[in-house]
């Protein structure tokens, strides 16, 4: 059996509302396993992307702990949890999330800049070719559809290598069309670099491309099956 990537144990989410603290996420323990793909799946409002934003280091769970890569993140400080994903994760969020002044390739470039790497332009390159887009690497944002700004931002969480690929709604803010080829790009870039993918969806055929499925409801698992248990 594969060894698990990441790890959650009775992991909890809690968040400061208007109304007062909102519990968010109850106990979750959950267990990914290297190279797995797996979606989260949930009505609004379930704790979905909650639950993705806890395994990638951008929220702090309440309690409990999460292990990813044998690293403990409930033990790290935002400045630590920052490094760690630039190094080990690629994340996609429904929204581009594009910086505006920068061309295709100077937004793909730019964390492999900040990781130092020397060759950051000549992956980012290659990264957009490799999602179809070698006519527009000098195009800015708002010169690209939302397909293909969608694209850009799957290149550059991709063009670090990560051994962890988050996707929030990957396919929100696209048309059928568009979302079919991000959904094959999604799952090529994960085959070519060998990554570990957890994605939040609600597209039927995006789930049903993932080798296990977890169900969400009110904060807390309410079903987890595996293709080969179906």
């Amino acid at each position: 059996m594969p060894d698990p990537i990441l790890s959650m144990t009775d992991t909890c989410l809690s968040l400061d509302g208007n109304a007062g603290q909102v519990d968010i996420l109850h106990d979750i323990s959950l267990t990914v396993t290297s190279g797995e793909t797996l979606g989260l799946v949930g009505p609004s409002g379930s704790g979905k992307s909650s639950l993705l934003m806890l395994m990638g280091g951008l929220e702090q769970a309440t309690s409990g702990k999460i292990t990813a890569l044998g690293q403990d993140l409930t033990a790290m400080n935002e400045d630590q949890l920052a490094l760690f994903r630039r190094d080990n994760m690629g994340v996609v969020f429904q929204s581009f999330h594009l910086i505006p002044t920068m061309t295709a390739l100077e937004n793909v470039a730019t964390p492999l800049e900040l990781a130092g790497q020397r060759d950051a332009f000549d992956r980012a390159e290659a990264e957009l070719n490799a999602v179809g887009l070698a006519e527009r690497i000098n195009h800015y944002p708002n010169q690209m559809s939302g397909g293909e700004q969608q694209r850009v931002a799957l290149a550059r969480a991709s063009a670090p290598r990560p051994r962890l690929l988050l996707a929030d709604e990957p396919t929100g803010n696209l048309d059928e069309a568009n979302g079919a080829a991000i959904i094959d790009l999604l799952f090529d870039l994960r085959d070519r670099h060998g990554a570990t993918l957890i994605m939040v969806t609600h597209a039927n055929e995006l789930a049903s491309r993932c080798d296990r499925v977890v169900r969400l409801r009110d904060g807390r698992i309410d079903e987890a099956m595996s293709k080969a248990a179906e």
